[in-house]
C-alpha cells in the first residue's frame, strides 16, 4: 500500500471510445485505486449515458459534466465560436464546483479544453498536465488542411498553451525526444505510457506474416507501407501483410489496386479487441508512421515477442527501439530503406529470433508496475 492515499482527479473528454488515451487512463486509474489505495475520480464532458469502452474498477468514480463539446462537430464556423464560448463557460463553472466539492490533492489535466483555465481554480490541489502526442503534432491538421488562417491560429494557440503550461506544477511528456521540444518550460518530466497487457506467451515466429496496427489516417503512413509492400511481396512471395485498425480503408484499397498489390496476401482489416492474438500470429511488426506521440503498438508487439521495423519518426521509436538489437530504425519517410529493412528481416530468420528475445526483455521497463511507481514518486514529490 502507498504511504499516503492521495485524492486524485483526472480531467478528460470521454471514455466511451476505443482510443489509446482512454485505454492508458483506465489502466492507470485502476492500478492506482487497486494497488496504491488512491481515491480516484475521472471527470468527463462527453458521452453521458454511453457505456465505458474499457472496464473500470468499482473503486474509481466517474462524474460526467455533460457539456457536449461534440455538438461543435456539426456547427458552421461562425456558430461554432458562440457555441464553444457558451459551453466553455459552463464547463469552467461545473468543473470548478466539482473540484471545490472534492478537494483533491492533485488534479491531472489530459490537456484538453480545461488547460485554458485549470490553474486558476483555487481548490487547493496541485495541477499536473499530461500530454499524449508530441509538440509538433499537438494541433495536428490533416494533410492538405492547413492554410494561412489556420497557421496564424496555430501560432497564437501554441503561445497561449505554453503560458498555461508554465503555470502547472508539473508537465508530463512521453519521451525524452519530446521533452527537448519544450525549451520554454522548466517544470517538465518524462513518464512513458505503460504497456496495456502482459502476455503469458510469445509469438513462435512461425507464421510468414507481417503486421501493422493503427487508424487508417495520414499520420500512420499506410500509403508508404503499401508502396513498400508492393516490392516486398515480389521478393518474398510466401509472406503476407495484415493491417489492422479503425477508419475508412477505401483510399488504401484503391492504392493497392494502383500498385497491383496481391489482395490475397495483403489484408486491410477493421479494429479487433483481440489484438494480442493477432501479434501471436505474426513474425514482424512494421510501423510506418509520419509522427507519433509515443508508439504504443511497438511496445505491445515487442512484449508479444515480435521484432519490429519502424520509421524513426518523431516522437517515440528512438526511445523504444535499440537499432539492430531488438528491431530496425529506418530514416523517416524513406520508403526504399523501409522496403530493404523488411526484406532483410524476412530473409534473416536467426537475427529475427535473436531480436525478438531482446524485444521481450527490453520492453519490460514499460510494465504498469514500473510506470505506476514513477507516477507515485512524482505525486509524493508534489
Amino acid at each position: 500500500m502507498a504511504s499516503r492515499q492521495y485524492k486524485i482527479v483526472y480531467c478528460t473528454p470521454a471514455l466511451y471510445m476505443a482510443g489509446g488515451v482512454e485505454r492508458v487512463l483506465t489502466l492507470k486509474a485502476n492500478y492506482f485505486a487497486e494497488n496504491f489505495g488512491y481515491d480516484i475520480t475521472i471527470i468527463l464532458t462527453e458521452g453521458k449515458g454511453k457505456p465505458l469502452f474499457y472496464p473500470l474498477s468499482a473503486k474509481v468514480k466517474v462524474i460526467n459534466l455533460d457539456i457536449g463539446f461534440e455538438d461543435l462537430w456539426t456547427c458552421s464556423f461562425i456558430k461554432k465560436v458562440f457555441v464553444y464560448l457558451k459551453k466553455q463557460h459552463l464547463f469552467k463553472k461545473r468543473l470548478k464546483q466539482e473540484l471545490i466539492r472534492i478537494r483533491p490533492d492533485i488534479t491531472v489535466s489530459l490537456l484538453r479544453r480545461e488547460i485554458n483555465f485549470i490553474t486558476s481554480i483555487n481548490d487547493g490541489s496541485m495541477k499536473v498536465g499530461e500530454l499524449h502526442v508530441n509538440r509538433a503534432n499537438y494541433r495536428n491538421f490533416e494533410q492538405g488542411e492547413t492554410n494561412m488562417f489556420k497557421n496564424l491560429f496555430a501560432k497564437y494557440w501554441m503561445r497561449n498553451l505554453v503560458s498555461n503550461l508554465k503555470q502547472l506544477d508539473k508537465f508530463i511528456v512521453l519521451t525524452e525526444e519530446d521533452r527537448n521540444n519544450w525549451v520554454e518550460l522548466d517544470n517538465i518530466e518524462v513518464i512513458p505510457d505503460p504497456l496495456t497487457f502482459s502476455p503469458s506467451s510469445y509469438s513462435p515466429l512461425t507464421e510468414r506474416r507481417v503486421i501493422a496496427v493503427g487508424r487508417y489516417v495520414y499520420q500512420k503512413g499506410f500509403d508508404m507501407l503499401l508502396q513498400s509492400w508492393s516490392i516486398v511481396e515480389k521478393e518474398c512471395p510466401d509472406w503476407s501483410l495484415t493491417i489492422i485498425g479503425q477508419g475508412n480503408r477505401l483510399e488504401y484499397e484503391s492504392l493497392m489496386d494502383e500498385l497491383h498489390v496481391d489482395r490475397s496476401r495483403c489484408k486491410l482489416m477493421g479494429p479487433t479487441d483481440t489484438i494480442q492474438d493477432e501479434y501471436m500470429k505474426s513474425s514482424l511488426l512494421v510501423m510506418s508512421s509520419r509522427f507519433e506521440g509515443f508508439g504504443m503498438v511497438l511496445v505491445e508487439a515487442m512484449s508479444c515477442g515480435l521484432p519490429v521495423v519502424s520509421f524513426d519518426c518523431p516522437c517515440g521509436p528512438k526511445d523504444i527501439i535499440q537499432d539492430h538489437v531488438d528491431g530496425l530504425l529506418v530514416e523517416k519517410g524513406n520508403v526504399e530503406k523501409l522496403t530493404e529493412s523488411i526484406i532483410w528481416m524476412i530473409q534473416h530468420p536467426e537475427q529475427r529470433k535473436a531480436m525478438a528475445v531482446k524485444a521481450v526483455e527490453n520492453v519490460r521497463r514499460f510494465a504498469i508496475d514500473k510506470i505506476a511507481e514513477k507516477w507515485k514518486l512524482l505525486f509524493e514529490a508534489l
